[in-house]
């Protein structure tokens, strides 16, 4: 059987955000939410999410490009004057992985954002990281430790086949050659600790290579490489005009994303194609 998880990052992030995931939720296709607990719509997502519980909302760790939930003091700095991360992923991950006083903060500063989540009366169903900042060895071995610690039984396992996206889309080659290359060795090195700690994952994840950039012609074509077993496909819908979003997003193309989600052409061919919705709980969604 072929199933799929349909999952929407960036929930607080925006009033923006919040409603293009909402609208996704009610009018289209879409299954679950991750939750940025720095986000400047925290607090409006989570009443969104208690106005609609059979969406699930999982954590979506922010260590770049984002606001840190604790205060940080001392050096080496997690966070600039503001509190807030980096913006550049790559230099932030370098960081976290040779600065070793680093780790402590870390360590902290994500089980505080798995603790806002929890106290604000979120049940999590899974955890992601924005900018799949959650496959980066130092942090993946930090969560290692905690997500058995608070029932975290869903992960996702950044990779995709880079083969059946250029099949679809082959804009950016070399960069999505090297983020096929990273992320399948990450992959590598996380699946085995995930398998030990009984924590579940997709087969496959879509949405990292064309992140940003999941229009309608794109999904209605990539659907056909969702192969058996369970698959996850995440996106960005939004609605602008946002700040928020033009802040962090610029290039992301997030009313077509919303577009694609609530599309009837995309709703039909799953239909066709007998790809069962659901989310990491295994509740199944009817089509839109």
């Amino acid at each position: 059987m072929k199933e799929l998880i349909i999952n929407a990052d960036d929930f607080g992030l925006s009033s923006g955000a919040n409603r293009g995931i909402v609208t996704a939720w009610q009018q289209g296709v879409l299954t679950g939410a991750s939750l940025m607990v720095g986000g400047a719509a925290f607090k409006e997502a989570v009443a969104l999410a208690g106005e609609h519980p059979g969406l699930q909302v999982g954590l979506h760790l922010t260590l770049v490009q984002g606001r840190a939930v604790l205060e940080q003091k001392g050096l080496p700095a997690l966070v600039d004057a503001d509190g807030e991360f980096g913006n550049d992923p790559v230099l932030a991950g370098m960081r976290y992985f040779f600065l070793k006083p680093l780790r402590k903060r870390l360590y902290h500063e994500i089980e505080a954002q798995i603790a806002r989540c929890l106290d604000a009366g979120i049940k999590l169903s899974h955890l992601d990281g924005h900018l799949n900042i959650h496959m980066h060895p130092v942090v993946f071995d930090i969560l290692c430790e905690l997500m058995p610690k608070y029932g975290i039984r869903s992960f996702r396992l950044s990779r995709e086949s880079l083969a059946a996206n250029l099949a679809v889309d082959r804009k950016r080659l070399a960069g999505k050659c090297a983020d096929a290359f990273i992320f399948a060795s990450l992959a590598q090195r996380c699946r085995s600790r995930l398998d030990r700690l009984g924590i579940r994952y997709a087969a496959e994840v879509k949405g990292l290579l064309n992140s940003g950039r999941m229009t309608e012609d794109y999904l209605l074509q990539a659907l056909d490489s969702v192969g058996e077993g369970l698959t996850e496909i995440y996106f960005h819908p939004g609605c602008r005009p946002c700040a928020e979003l033009d802040r962090w997003m610029p290039d992301y193309r997030h009313d077509e994303e919303l577009a694609a989600l609530t599309s009837s052409r995309v709703a039909g061919k799953l239909a066709r194609l007998g790809i069962r919705l659901r989310n990491y709980r295994g509740e199944v969604k009817n089509y839109a």
